[in-house]
């Protein structure tokens, strides 16, 4: 019973840190597209670079 008394406030403590950093996360816009990434590597209009010929 005593080793409750340590490791639940030691789990809270965790489970807010952990909320902490999503909370930051969400709110500086982390997860505003999350679909965006994966499409716009297929749109990618970059020219193959051109061989040097010596």
């Amino acid at each position: 019973m005593n080793a409750l008394y340590l490791t639940i406030p030691i789990a809270l403590l965790i489970a807010m840190g952990a909320f902490y950093v999503f909370y930051k996360a969400y709110r500086s816009g982390q997860y505003e597209d999350i679909e965006g990434p994966k499409y716009r590597m297929l749109f990618d209009d970059d020219s193959p670079s051109q061989k040097k010929e010596t």
